[in-house]
């Protein structure tokens, strides 16, 4: 078990960071679709968006579980983690599949914010969560290779300097199974653009910074393939575990930051008399919500555990994003409705973050893929699709 005074540091060290980025800062930067380029150096100087690279490769060396800390604060003071959190899941492709001279390469440099690794190029207009479908080709040429397609809800393309791209590198037709022929690669996204990559901001209710990309013979080393030619697929799996971990301890940031703030409105708002919360229409939906969240909790601790433990937590890891995601959301709509009118107000900060953890709902995977997952591989139900 991991020391929880240590944990508690960690949280006490977030809190302090990020109370130098007040809420009114985040609207700020909603309302103008800015980048908090401010908190991202130093929530990368503090070691924080390193936690989880090696020591020997600067980093913290530290585990999921205290990741997770690290993106729960964010939320919980109000803050907007999808801002940088890719840097942590994106990081482990290179690490766990990366040659040693690749480590070498990017690694440090991520570590100490020379470098930005915050963006992962796999969806598709065409294929959406059918990623074994995917159709942007990568073409062997010489020493490179030619990277041609789109792809679509590809966040922070243009405050990154490197993306971990998913294409393929086999035919549908040629390719032995589903999940062979797909390749990783790592692109250099400095002056991209002026080597046939058009970068178009996709206006959305969040200030996720997504975009949608068009490759035309774009050219990456092919010392820059990640992994195995053709077994892209097991590289871009490997990170999707600890991705919705993170992302599940985000939603428990979330669901207590409405909760904290709900539960103190309902205090202090007096209607009638008396303080709102005196009424159990009030305060009974905001303790079923504190309930749901610390189930909900539980389930992301167990599944960071595992896979800091390194054993099997597909399902768990799957869990704890569904049961996040619900918590967050439930706890955003019961704090928008005891706020009242005020709660629609840009003022109050609800309207933002409900916007951003709705999100959440489907992305990075969507409920349902997550049930057919349990469905299939937990309860032995037949593959539905």
């Amino acid at each position: 078990m991991k020391n929880t005074d240590h944990l508690q540091e960690i949280r006490d060290a977030v809190r302090t960071l990020c109370n130098s980025y007040g809420e009114d800062y985040w609207r700020e930067l909603d309302s103008v679709g800015g980048y908090p380029t401010e908190f991202v150096k130093e929530i990368t100087a503090s070691g924080f968006l390193g936690c989880l690279i090696p020591e020997e490769y600067g980093g913290a060396g530290l585990g999921l579980i205290e990741a997770c800390v690290v993106l729960e604060e964010i939320s919980r003071s109000g803050g907007h983690p999808g801002a940088a959190h890719a840097q942590m899941y994106v990081m482990g492709s290179v690490l766990r599949h990366g040659t040693a001279e690749q480590k070498q390469r990017y690694l440090p440099a991520v570590a100490s914010g020379e470098l930005r690794l915050q963006c992962f190029g796999v969806t598709e207009p065409g294929t959406g969560t059918d990623t074994t479908s995917l159709k942007t080709t990568a073409t062997r040429s010489g020493d490179k290779y030619i990277i041609n397609g789109q792809k679509v809800w590809i966040s922070r393309v243009q405050h990154s300097d490197l993306m971990v791209l998913l294409a393929r590198t086999k035919s549908i037709e040629e390719r032995s199974k589903k999940t062979d022929g797909l390749s990783c690669f790592i692109v250099d996204l400095r002056g991209a653009e002026e080597r046939g990559l058009t970068i178009n901001p996709i206006d959305a209710m969040i200030n996720h910074h997504s975009c949608e990309l068009f490759f035309d013979n774009f050219e990456v080393p092919a010392e820059n393939l990640l992994g195995e030619e053709h077994k892209g697929f097991r590289v871009v799996m490997d990170g999707m575990n600890a991705e919705r971990i993170l992302i599940a301890a985000e939603c428990i940031g979330d669901a207590r930051y409405f909760i904290d703030k709900a539960t103190r409105y309902a205090n202090e708002r007096e209607v009638f008399g008396r303080p709102i919360g005196q009424n159990q229409g009030v305060s009974f939906p905001i303790a079923n919500c504190y309930a749901q969240t610390e189930a909900a909790a539980l389930m992301v601790d167990k599944a960071a555990r595992l896979f800091d433990d390194q054993q099997p937590c597909g399902a768990e890891a799957n869990m704890a994003k569904m049961l996040g995601a619900d918590a967050s959301w439930k706890a955003g709509d019961t704090c928008l409705q005891t706020h009242g009118g005020f709660g629609i107000s840009r003022e109050y900060h609800i309207e933002r973050k409900l916007r951003e953890t709705r999100l959440y709902q489907i992305a990075p995977i969507s409920t349902n893929l997550i049930l057919s997952y349990i469905s299939e591989h937990v309860l032995g139900m037949p593959r539905s699709f």
